[in-house]
C-alpha cells in the first residue's frame, strides 16, 4: 500500500512538471517569455503625437509602437498577441519591476540612475531636451530665458529641473501628470513654456502650428531606450538584434519619415547601439 501510494505521488509530480512545460514566468528572460506564451504587454505613452498615441477610435499609431511592433515581431510575437498598457514617467521603473509589463518603448531616456533599476537595449533613437513655447513668445530663445517665467513638465520626469539647476535658477516649475496639460496650459497662457525632447514637443507643434512653435535650440543628448527588467542580458541581447535589424532593413527610417515628417523635426541618423 507504501509502495502504492509513493507511485502515485512520482507520477502526480511528473504530471505537473509536464504539464508546466511551455508556459512562460515572470521570471524568464524576455524571449522566453515572449516565445511561451505567444504574448506581450508592452508599456508606452498615449500622449506623444508622431511617437505614441492612442487616437481617437482606439488604435496605437507612433515610431515607438512600430518599434516595439517590429521588436515583439523578432520575437516571434504577432502584432495581434500585443497588449498595449500606458506607462507614464512616474511609473516605468514600477511597471516593469511588478511584471505589469515586459518590456517599455516610451521616449525612455537612458541615464545611470535608470539603469540601477533597468536593464535598456538600444538606444533606438537619439534627441534633445527642447522648449515648446506660444507663437508669439518671440523673446524665449532657449533656457536662459525663462528666469521668473512658468515652466511645465509632467510628474516624474527630470527636463524642467535641468532648466532650473543649469540655466535658470529663478524659473517657476510646474508639473501636471501629462504633456496634454502642460500644452492646454501653455495654451491658455497659465504658463510660459513646456519642457521635454524636441521630437514630443515637435507633435504637439504639429497639431497647433498657427499657435505653437518649438524653439530649436536643444540643451541635452537623450537616448531612448527599450527598458527590461533589471539583469535580463537575454532579452536586451535579442532587442538589441531586433533594433539593428530594423534599421538595417529601412523600416526604421520609414517609420519616423511617416511619424515624425510631417512636424518637419530634423530627422537624425540611425544610433550606435551602446547597451550591449
Amino acid at each position: 500500500m507504501r509502495a502504492r501510494a509513493l507511485l502515485a505521488v512520482l507520477f502526480l509530480l511528473v504530471g505537473c512538471v509536464s504539464c508546466g512545460a511551455g508556459e512562460a514566468t515572470p521570471g524568464d528572460p524576455l524571449p522566453t517569455r515572449a516565445r511561451d506564451g505567444d504574448h506581450l504587454t508592452i508599456g508606452i505613452r498615449f500622449d506623444a503625437p508622431g511617437l505614441s498615441q492612442r487616437t481617437i477610435d482606439g488604435r496605437f499609431v507612433g515610431f515607438d509602437v512600430d518599434v516595439a511592433t517590429f521588436v515583439a515581431g523578432e520575437l516571434g510575437v504577432a502584432p495581434d498577441h500585443i497588449t498595449w498598457r500606458e506607462t507614464t514617467p512616474a511609473s516605468r521603473e514600477s511597471d516593469l519591476a511588478s511584471g505589469a509589463v515586459d518590456l517599455v518603448v516610451a521616449t525612455y531616456s537612458i541615464t545611470g540612475k535608470r539603469k540601477q533599476q533597468v536593464t535598456f537595449a538600444g538606444p533606438y533613437f537619439v534627441t534633445g531636451q527642447d522648449l515648446l513655447v506660444r507663437l508669439t513668445s518671440s523673446d524665449i530663445t532657449g533656457p536662459e530665458s525663462l528666469n521668473t517665467r512658468k515652466l511645465c513638465s509632467v510628474t516624474g520626469s527630470t527636463p524642467a529641473e535641468a532648466v532650473r539647476d543649469k540655466f535658470a535658477q529663478a524659473v517657476k516649475l510646474v508639473e501636471y501628470p501629462r504633456y496634454p496639460d502642460c500644452v492646454t496650459a501653455l495654451l491658455a497662457g497659465q504658463i510660459d513654456a513646456v519642457t521635454t525632447d524636441a521630437a514630443i514637443l515637435a507633435g504637439y507643434a504639429a497639431q497647433n502650428p498657427e499657435l505653437l512653435r518649438v524653439v530649436g535650440r536643444t540643451f541635452s543628448t537623450e537616448r531612448y531606450g527599450i527598458g527590461l527588467r533589471k539583469g535580463d542580458l537575454d532579452g536586451q541581447h535579442a532587442v538589441d538584434d531586433a533594433i539593428a535589424k530594423m534599421i538595417s532593413t529601412g523600416g526604421w527610417l520609414r517609420s519616423l519619415q511617416a511619424n515624425l515628417g510631417p512636424s518637419n523635426y530634423p530627422l537624425p541618423p540611425p544610433p550606435e547601439i551602446t547597451e550591449k
